[in-house]
């Protein structure tokens, strides 16, 4: 009887130590050098579909690796990953894509809920990527906490046919102020408004001209700027866009969809994502749209700016840490598999090696038969590095309620704003 419970005891500790290196499905995860065993992503829309047709590519590489890739409404991922944190790990995937806007947010909240990738050798990537996406991805000590995927270069689209009609040169437009001026014209040919606002609920035109300036919500110390000089004077050029009636009342995403298609404004500022979007909602308009960058406070001043992104983390709980890495470091880094999202999706990639592509340097028929991918891809090493914090969609709502209090109330830019750094400074205590 003894030596019997003796084999039994025995087989138990086998048993045991198989477990201990085996994911929750059983199946062994490798090492760091040799990963196996199955990892599950969550992303979502054209982002999710660019990650399933990777995963070929990818497991050419890694043999030993299975990839499922889900695909949510980001509202709904981002639910089921705030839930899952929550409970420590329940239920969440192996990576994870999110909008680089939220990180912050989500790494103040559960400080432990994502590996640093630092530490996994992710560092060494560092000079693939512009310094501001670099910037977007890392914790306040420096640590890659998230993988850099896309980016979204801002500048203005622009209605070709309506420019010609007024006798505007878009190359003459360089400030705001020249960007006012030529509104007034367009109105006048046309009677298109010059830019879609959704004005109670969207900064976003605020956000991309203080970027230009440095800066965001916050300088680089995280002291609040809504007092500051370039806060007032972004928001007095918004005003005077308003006050020339240039402005479309924008209701939403819709909103700016319909105003590019119905021909009711004459330019959308905004990241060279949305140039997939014109294509797609607007075909009988080709031709007809082209770009120019960013007007500037001054003549000879900073024109660029970021609008969106997103980037991969790896939860803390995976079980298969070792193949979500590599999975990560892979799609992240590989060049096919960035301008695979590129060719297919619009989505541009942060990975700098990919911009001397074809697909970048090549003229494009719908947008005036200029190369309007390499004019964005010029200037993602220019656009300015700023600080982007757990606040960030607060500091937005806020401001967005200024503006709608400056435009359709009448209150003074500089009392607006103070009441919004008010507000905020009580948020951030």
């Amino acid at each position: 009887m003894r030596k019997f419970m003796s084999m039994i005891l025995a087989l138990f500790l086998l048993l045991l130590a198989a477990c201990s290196n085996s994911a929750s499905n059983g199946e062994k995860t490798g090492d760091a050098k040799h990963p196996s065993g199955t990892i599950t992503i969550w992303g979502w829309d054209v982002a999710a579909a660019t990650m399933k047709a990777s995963v070929e590519k990818f497991q050419k590489k890694y043999p030993d690796v299975k990839v499922k890739v889900e695909d949510f409404n980001s509202s709904d991922l981002y639910d089921k990953l705030t839930v899952g944190l929550a409970a420590r790990g329940s239920g969440l995937p192996d990576v994870v894509l999110m909008e680089d806007e939220r990180i912050p947010g989500y790494v103040h909240q559960f400080p432990q809920g994502f590996l640093n990738l630092s530490k996994l050798g992710y560092e060494k990537h560092k000079d693939s990527f512009n310094q501001a996406k670099v910037a977007s991805v890392q914790d306040k000590d420096g640590n890659f906490i998230a993988a850099p995927w896309d980016i979204g270069p801002a500048g203005v689209f622009y209605r070709v046919d309506y420019f010609k009609k007024a006798n505007v040169d878009p190359n003459s437009i360089k400030t705001w102020d020249d960007y006012i001026a030529a509104g007034k014209k367009i109105k006048a040919a046309t009677g298109a408004k010059m830019l879609p606002i959704d004005i109670p609920n969207y900064d976003g035109v605020f956000q991309m001209m203080m970027q230009e300036q440095g800066l965001s919500y916050f300088d680089k110390d995280g002291k609040i700027t809504l007092q500051s000089k370039e806060a007032i004077r972004a928001m007095d050029v918004i005003k005077k866009l308003h006050d020339e009636d240039l402005i479309l009342n924008n209701k939403g995403w819709d909103g700016i969809v319909t105003a590019t298609v119905n021909g009711s404004v004459a330019t959308v500022p905004y990241g060279v994502w949305y140039a997939g979007s014109i294509m797609d909602q607007a075909p009988k308009l080709k031709g007809k749209w082209d770009v120019f960058y960013l007007p500037s406070f001054e003549n000879g001043g900073n024109r660029y700016a970021n609008v969106g992104g997103s980037s991969l983390l790896i939860p803390a709980t995976s079980k298969n840490q070792s193949a979500a890495y590599a999975f990560v470091d892979f799609f992240t880094t590989d060049k096919d598999s960035q301008l695979l999202g590129f060719e297919k999706y619009g989505l541009f990639p942060s990975l700098k090696e990919t911009y001397s592509a074809p697909q970048f340097t090549k003229n494009n028929q719908y947008f005036n038969n200029q190369p309007i991918f390499k004019r964005f891809a010029d200037i993602v090493d220019q656009v300015p590095k700023i600080n982007e914090n757990e606040y960030l969609s607060k500091a937005s709502a806020l401001t967005s309620n200024a503006q709608a209090a400056i435009l359709l109330e009448n209150k003074s830019v500089e009392s607006a704003l103070k009441d919004a750094e008010n507000q905020l400074k009580n948020e951030v205590k």
